[in-house]
């Protein structure tokens, strides 16, 4: 039995619980705020890890931003990654993931709690409104989000970094706001490798680039610099020197 349907047989009476209380919420979430309903998502993903044996290090927060709304734009690598930042990041940060995966059990509870965007791949013309909609919430009321500039992962990753679609970076434009690099390591063991039983995942908040210092570049620009300190950052810890695509 690989890791991720061991971790949902583990937890299945949490899973029951967190559905059943995020769907009593959804009836009137006027009577719960942003702070209480990333409590919740938070405090079960701490749950099921720990259960499951995932242990997630994290280092950087120092970096994040204490006021206001940024990007965090991390490598992807596989199911984990979101709950690993998660687990790092103690103020409500939200997601962005593909509509049609959105809508599974679990998942659609989670994305509601942490207030979340679904985003058609293929529809251009959704994505750059759910890119208004962020880059207008990010301004307004200073919130975060994670959002993922490779788009998919592949499977037994490796801890390599594939090339960043330089298109993900137009929202930080469009929000005039900090974009902080996240260096995920190991998080593909988790769910999408062979690997089975405890595991240990690393989460490096980088140094943000705030809006003067990316102003006038060019959306591939940003893209490139952002993937190169990420690939730093995993080459440093892992020591490797084949961090290419």
């Amino acid at each position: 039995m690989n890791n991720y349907y061991r971790t949902i047989l583990i937890n299945l009476h949490r899973i029951i619980y967190y559905i059943c209380k995020a769907r009593l919420w959804m009836r009137h979430p006027e009577r719960h705020s942003e702070k209480e309903c990333y409590a919740v998502a938070s405090e079960m993903v701490t749950k099921m890890n720990r259960s499951a044996g995932y242990t997630t290090i994290v280092s950087g927060e120092v970096n994040l931003p204490k006021e206001g709304g940024y990007l965090l734009y991390p490598n992807h690598q596989g199911k984990y990654d979101t709950l690993g930042i998660i687990v790092g990041h103690k103020s409500p940060c939200s997601i962005v993931m593909d509509e049609k995966k959105s809508h599974m059990i679990l998942v659609a509870e989670f994305l509601w709690l942490v207030g979340g965007k679904r985003l058609k791949i293929d529809d251009l013309r959704q994505t750059l409104e759910v890119f208004k909609e962020m880059a207008k919430e990010i301004r307004e009321k200073g919130r975060r989000f994670i959002l993922f500039p490779e788009g998919g992962y592949k499977e037994n990753n490796r801890n390599i970094v594939e090339t960043f679609k330089a298109g993900s970076f137009k929202v930080a434009q469009m929000a005039r706001c900090p974009i902080v690099p996240v260096a995920l390591v190991d998080s593909y063991k988790v769910y999408n490798s062979p690997h089975k039983g405890p595991t240990t995942t690393y989460v490096y908040f980088l140094e943000p680039i705030f809006y003067d210092d990316y102003k006038g570049m060019k959306t591939r620009e940003i893209a490139g610099i952002v993937e190169n300190r990420i690939r730093q950052k995993i080459k440093e810890h892992t020591g490797s020197t084949s961090q290419t695509a």
